[in-house]
């Protein structure tokens, strides 16, 4: 009689029932060390669907008041009827309300001189949108018929949550943090903004996985870095981890891609569709004075301010399980922001993966890895997902949800091999394995009027140079940072500095994308020579070392191309745009790039020789 019992138990938990005095219960159900859909849980009718507010220990918006945040609920009918306790897939957005359209003047303008204080832009007002119960859809359909319960929240002084706004200040840590404490019953909920009546968490087992993309996928790393208990695994999508890094780089005031002029406080504006009578207040107290006085967009420099929104600095208390995914093609949240933040939480002991593809902006991990990941960390399944391949990579032309394994990310055989510069610049110069001496210097002119696309497919330019190694013979794989150290003089007291590495000849087919010959790029604001916290103005015909990483790669570049490294000065798709004229003179014979080869100088001598 007892073997049979648990044959019956067994069939119907595959089944997603079990009988308990003579009532069939829907459960969940794992096969291959994933959550499957249960039809019990599928029918979007029977979902439980309701909001509430939860109290924060932060007062952002200056009422005397702790702020409260918005959160959502929904939840299969058998957590009201059966009793069933389900973990919690998490989504924190501050888009769920709306955003700001574009107004003129809105960003920054960018047609000036380094250094140059700029004039004040147009701010705008967000008109928030959304019905209650319901603040996001996201998540649902795919958690919830597979035994989960989802949540959302929408971020301090966004929809009808409280507080300001503060574009990763600590309150968008916290925030998170509250409504995990809810989940486990350390924080009160409440059935308004203002009320007493509060709402308690009765079917949640306290368990929560986050996820999410862009600030989304920043958010649950902010909540990660308070080690709030129960928060146990993150899925972070292409995450903002710091935006010093989204809005400079190396001291250079530099824009995301497509948003030529964005700022921190042009997100703020963006974003802020709080309650209208708080928004004064936090406009002067966040926008226009912590944000005015500490952004800097004179300098560029790394100071307190960014500091405090780098979620580097903040690791030291996280615990959470972190499955990373961007794209290394993403030049508006760069591929940067995961590699630093992977590489901490390896050196911390967390459990990592990472997932990169070869596409832009977004793209989580396919189903089957998110599922393994939150059926073992929030269900306690043994699925041995621990033990599965550390990095995964989508290769050229695959299929992204069919990324290749690979023991860890930079690939472990990857060598840094230097490479020196011959001259032939303004045509086509040489980059070498060995040393080229004696090849003096040589002189590129600023015109932020053509793009960095042109001069990479111009046959002579004066306006950037550009050094190749020799045709390829065989694939050449690249896996991880390049990094380059250049060594030049400036006719200004400032200058950009744009490097790109590129994949020759261009290809100009049909449907052919520029990023199809970009391999990675990078930018520094010459003053920062010293360190991005420092700037010291250039003297005229003085020469400065100026050294920075590249944007993180895995690329095999395929036999016939030529790797190429373009040295220019202002890249108009992402830098401050000064007038013509700049020259920047490089010495060819203390400049150098390394480049991570699989296989290292023997690999890259094979495949060019």
């Amino acid at each position: 009689m007892k073997k049979h019992s648990n044959f019956l138990f067994v069939l119907l938990s595959f089944l997603g029932l079990y009988n308990i005095q003579g009532q069939e219960k829907a459960i969940p159900v794992f096969e291959n060390g994933e959550a499957q859909i249960v039809e019990a849980f599928s029918n979007p009718d029977d979902w439980v669907r309701h909001d509430l507010w939860v109290e924060t220990n932060f007062d952002t918006d200056g009422d005397g008041k702790m702020d409260r945040m918005h959160v959502d609920v929904t939840r299969p009918k058998q957590t009201d009827t059966e009793g069933l306790k389900l973990p919690i897939v998490y989504e924190s957005s501050p888009y769920y309300a709306g955003v700001a359209g574009d107004a003129d003047g809105l960003f920054w303008n960018v047609n000036h001189e380094l250094g140059e204080i700029e004039k004040p832009r147009t701010h705008v007002e967000v008109k928030r949108t959304g019905k209650r119960p319901v603040i996001s859809n996201s998540q649902i359909r795919t958690w919830v018929p597979r035994g989960y319960i989802v949540v959302h929240s929408s971020s301090p002084g966004t929809g009808l949550s409280q507080g300001a706004p503060t574009v990763g200040g600590p309150n968008e840590s916290l925030a998170p943090k509250a409504v995990i404490d809810w989940l486990n019953g350390r924080a009160k909920g409440y059935t308004t903004p203002d009320g007493n009546e509060t709402v308690e968490a009765f079917w949640s087992t306290g368990k929560v996985g986050m996820t999410g993309t862009s600030y989304n996928g920043t958010i649950p790393l902010a909540a990660a870095t308070t080690g709030v208990k129960g928060l146990e695994a993150i899925i972070p999508v292409a995450p903002n981890t710091s935006y010093y890094h989204y809005y400079r780089s190396n001291g250079l005031v530099r824009s995301p891609d497509g948003y030529l002029g964005e700022d921190i406080d042009v997100l703020y504006d963006f974003i802020h569709s709080g309650d209208e009578s708080k928004r004064a207040y936090n406009n002067k107290t966040v926008r226009d004075t912590e944000m005015k006085n500490g952004m800097d967009r004179v300098t560029g420099d790394y100071n307190d301010f960014w500091a405090g929104r780098d979620y580097l600095n903040q690791m030291k208390p996280m615990t959470a399980a972190l499955l990373m995914s961007h794209g290394f093609n993403d030049w508006n949240v760069m591929p940067e922001h995961s590699y630093r933040i992977y590489q901490a939480a390896k050196d911390m002991g967390l459990p990592v993966q990472i997932y990169y593809h070869q596409f832009g902006h977004g793209g989580p991990p396919p189903l089957s890895m998110m599922n393994r990941w939150f059926t073992h960390y929030l269900h306690g399944i043994d699925n041995g997902v621990e033990n599965d391949a550390k990095a995964w990579i989508v290769r050229e032309n695959d299929d992204r949800l069919k990324p290749t394994a690979y023991k860890d990310y930079p690939n472990p055989d990857a060598e840094h091999v230097t490479l020196h510069l011959g001259k032939g610049g303004k045509t086509s110069g040489r980059l070498s394995p060995t040393t080229i001496n004696n090849q003096g210097t040589e002189v590129l002119t600023d015109d932020a009027t053509i793009s960095g696309t042109d001069l990479a497919q111009a046959k002579e330019s004066n306006n950037r140079l550009l050094y190749t190694l020799p045709t390829l013979t065989e694939d050449l794989h690249i896996s991880g940072l390049a990094k380059i150290s250049v060594t030049l003089a400036s006719s200004k007291p400032a200058a950009n500095l744009s490097i790109w590495l590129v994949s020759l000849p261009w290809s100009t087919e049909k449907g052919a994308k520029i990023t199809d010959n970009i391999i990675t790029r990078g930018w520094a604001d010459t003053q920062n020579h010293k360190s991005i916290t420092e700037s010291d103005p250039l003297k005229p015909e003085t020469f400065y070392t100026v050294n920075f990483d590249l944007q993180p790669d895995d690329q095999v570049i395929p036999k016939g191309q030529q790797i190429g490294l373009m040295i220019f000065s202002s890249d108009n798709q992402f830098t401050l745009l000064p007038k013509p004229g700049t020259e920047l003179t490089i010495d060819l014979d203390k400049t150098t790039l390394q480049l991570p080869i699989v296989g290292g100088k023997n690999g890259l001598e094979k495949a060019i020789k």
